[in-house]
């Protein structure tokens, strides 16, 4: 089976989370918005002065320049937040011809005025001003509304709430907001040969080794919020049996990893066909990961990897956040695929569909390592993104190739 077509029957199996919960202005940062967000009113609400200076009648201002600026009465001042302080001996009211108010940044425009004169365009005085400038009509002006239209949809529904997104709804005065709740993840690691990292700290026995994929796949799972439980098990299909079945009372989606290729202690494929789960794929034309496996079990979708980390880190982004964005509608969630230039040569043809670590910034793409192979881990950190090479491809400098690039950063 082809990768794409592996993952979208996977995704089409999964339902539209519904958990929903309402959270603080501050603690939604980062969630899953589950409903539209609409303007309660217009941002700003009323018409405000854009800069500190005098607001004017464009037309009285019409003829000013450096050398004959036009003079204007000031009739008061007014503060950003207060009402203006009118000049009790100017005797006039505003909006009237050659009249203008001393106003700060963020106060409210007095009727009658259509623009702000800033106070280095004038000789900045104060009962009467100097204005050395011409100006149209709403410069220096910020209408209402100019910002956000009452009614408007603010923040869509599946949007990841940022930093912006919490200061428009703190300039909406919406204090809560509706959101999902965190997807639940289970990681499963099997294998006799793994251990705890949290439990000792020193050289592994020999023929051991520390289960760090578990904590690699769910340090990526919690980056977006959601939540994670890690269990670990030998090469007993009664263990792993427990395992899923505790997992999926619990469980919005189970990652399984090790045991699914055709060695004599890979057991995920008969254990999950024991337990009575719907098989939806198994075996994918990629390379690594080839024996990926996709299950249904008890309405959870459980995703079996490799036990080899750039294995299983590869086929977790493709699968997982696929699954995830389908689940919760954030379609920020998926892969970023993008076509760039290759920095690189990388001549060895492999005889399937192969996903190679590589860097791409500015539009290029280089590969900055040599070992490929599953097994190592430590590599990636110099990567950010794959490269996608087709079956029996070549790659040399200049070539036009497509890298993928994933929600958190490799």
């Amino acid at each position: 089976m082809e990768l794409e077509e592996a993952v979208k029957l996977f995704a089409d199996k999964v339902k539209h989370t519904n958990q929903i919960e309402e959270t603080g202005l501050v603690e939604c940062h980062g969630r899953i918005l589950a409903e539209d967000i609409k303007a309660p009113f217009n941002v700003p609400h009323f018409p405000k002065s854009a800069m500190d200076g005098y607001a004017v009648r464009s037309e009285d201002i019409s003829s000013a320049s450096e050398d004959e600026p036009v003079r204007l009465a000031v009739i008061g001042k007014i503060l950003a937040g207060c009402d203006m302080i009118p000049y009790e001996d100017s005797g006039m009211m505003t909006g009237k011809s050659s009249t203008c108010v001393r106003i700060m940044t963020g106060a409210d425009i007095p009727e009658g005025y259509d623009t702000i004169v800033k106070q280095e365009d004038t000789d900045y005085g104060e009962k009467s001003v100097a204005v050395k400038c011409a100006l149209p009509p709403y410069m220096n002006y910020c209408r209402i509304g100019e910002d956000i239209s009452e009614g408007d949809t603010v923040i869509k529904a599946g949007i990841r709430i940022g930093r912006v997104h919490v200061g428009i709804l703190a300039s909406l005065g919406i204090s809560s907001v509706r959101v999902l709740k965190p997807l639940r993840v289970s990681v499963i690691s099997t294998g006799s040969e793994l251990c705890d990292p949290t439990v000792s700290g020193s050289i592994p026995t020999k023929g051991k080794i520390y289960n760090s994929i578990a904590y690699m796949l769910s340090a990526s799972v919690e980056s977006v919020g959601f939540e994670t439980k890690t269990f670990m098990c030998p090469d007993e299909p009664d263990i792993i049996t427990d395992a899923i079945n505790k997992a999926a009372s619990s469980s919005d989606i189970i990652i399984t990893t090790g045991g699914v290729s055709v060695g004599e202690r890979d057991l995920m494929p008969d254990i999950m066909e024991s337990i009575g789960a719907q098989r939806v794929f198994y075996k994918v034309n990629i390379q690594p990961g080839t024996p990926t496996l996709g299950s249904i079990y008890k309405g959870i979708p459980v995703l079996s990897l490799s036990g080899n980390p750039y294995a299983a880190l590869v086929n977790f982004d493709w699968y997982f956040w696929n699954l995830a964005a389908s689940m919760t509608g954030c379609s920020e969630l998926l892969p970023k695929v993008e076509n760039v230039i290759s920095r690189s040569d990388y001549r060895k043809k492999n005889h399937m569909r192969r996903f190679l670590r590589a860097w791409t910034e500015n539009g290029t793409v280089s590969i900055p390592v040599k070992n490929h192979a599953s097994s190592v881990l430590s590599s990636i950190t110099k990567c950010n993104c794959y490269i996608d090479l087709p079956a029996q491809t070549e790659l040399g400098e200049g070539d036009t190739v497509k890298v993928i690039r994933m929600p958190d950063v490799m």
